[in-house]
């Protein structure tokens, strides 16, 4: 790491601005990009410490991890805290920690964990993602069903005042739901449909009431039937929502991956990670909310088959979509960050203009994430100590 995460720092490559890809340098201090140039700058005129990469992007976001490196999200600071250290490594400088459907007594302990954890640890945990429990038993996916069943309106109501609460992902069609959106978007929560067994109106319904996000597209959602569309075709036809992607070719079939974005454009969809323990690690037997999960090369599964999240990082899914997505570079990562930053309205992130974060990626030109800084803060690389 930097010594002085205040000292002045030239960082020069192609930059991403926009959706494009164009030469140029920043210049950060203090913490923030000072000023963006698209013409080089003579070494006099340039900071003591110069850092060159081929390709620079602006931090990514990831709004769904469930764990990494042997941790999971859960009721211990501790473990947040070592996953945010690592992340890094993989080029993403902001996250959302996700909390898989629990039992009602957990969610108190989660949310006094939070305030336990430590923001400067590594990449910068922006708040919590509860992908549950208020989803649709058919398709619960690897969350627990009997989570699901147990969950009450007093449950719901104990989160409200829950500042730690960043996203929801609830199934529009359950009884009280739609009450629930509006209760959420009040309080400046974002919230993602998913694990749904929505007929489209009903999932229609849903972004009415306020849903921005749908949780991994293709995913846990009701099939496309020509005369019943279902969520999926919701989601694909209603711009007002933005589709999270995970693109490990297991999760969905690169061809509907292009099939989405054809349909949603780069600006509507979100690529994340759905990341669980075993990533970063290797083949074996890990866990997800006390369930065992067999993980391969490819996947992590539980018992009966049923994907139970990925071993997925953002930057392979980045080199994963430029490779089989027809996107180009900048595409794939502006989807990794502009996108998320959007769609948490924050401000301060995804994007390379004067005044926000100095949160940068910096890439090789095979897309191998060489260093990252967090708040001008130079951290290891994917593959160092």
């Amino acid at each position: 790491m930097t010594a002085n995460p205040d000292a002045a720092i030239a960082v020069r490559g192609r930059l991403l601005l926009g959706q494009h890809l164009e030469s140029g340098t920043v210049i950060v201090r203090d913490g923030l990009i000072e000023s963006v140039h698209r013409e080089p700058l003579s070494d006099g005129s340039l900071p003591a410490v110069v850092i060159d990469a081929p390709i620079i992007s602006p931090g990514m976001i990831d709004l769904q991890v469930n764990g990494a490196i042997g941790m999971e999200v859960s009721d211990r600071p501790g473990d947040i805290d070592a996953i945010s250290r690592w992340m890094p490594r993989t080029g993403v400088t902001a996250w959302l920690p996700t909390v898989v459907t629990a039992a009602a007594e957990l969610y108190p302990r989660v949310f006094r964990a939070w305030s336990e954890v430590n923001p400067l640890a590594g990449a910068v945990p922006l708040g919590l993602h509860l992908e549950g429990p208020f989803l649709s038993p058919a398709r619960k996916g690897a969350h627990q069903l009997r989570y699901i069943e147990a969950a009450t309106g007093e449950l719901f109501e104990s989160w409200l005042e829950e500042t730690a609460i960043a996203l929801v992902t609830l199934a529009p069609e359950r009884d009280g739901t739609l009450k629930r959106i509006r209760q959420l978007k009040e309080r400046g929560i974002v919230v993602s449909l998913g694990h749904t067994d929505a007929a489209f109106e009903q999932f229609l319904a849903g972004i009415d009431a306020g849903a921005t996000k749908t949780t991994h597209l293709f995913n846990a959602m009701s099939p496309i039937h020509h005369r019943a569309p279902g969520s999926m075709v919701a989601a694909l036809l209603d711009h007002r929502t933005t589709v999270g992607i995970i693109a490990d070719a297991v999760h969905a079939h690169p061809a509907m991956v292009r099939l989405a974005i054809r349909a949603k454009g780069t600006d509507r969809i979100v690529v994340v990670s759905d990341m669980m323990t075993a990533t970063g690690l290797g083949e074996g037997l890990y866990g997800l909310a006390g369930q065992p999960v067999h993980v391969d090369r490819r996947s992590a599964r539980l018992d009966d088959g049923t994907l139970a999240g990925s071993i997925l990082t953002m930057d392979a899914a980045v080199r994963n979509l430029v490779a089989w997505a027809d996107v180009s570079i900048a595409e794939a990562l502006h989807m990794a960050t502009a996108v998320p930053a959007r769609l948490l309205g924050d401000r301060t992130r995804g994007e390379i203009v004067p005044g926000t974060r100095a949160d940068l990626t910096l890439w090789t030109d095979d897309l191998t994430v060489t260093e990252t800084l967090v708040g001008g803060r130079r951290l290891a690389a994917h593959g160092t100590g």
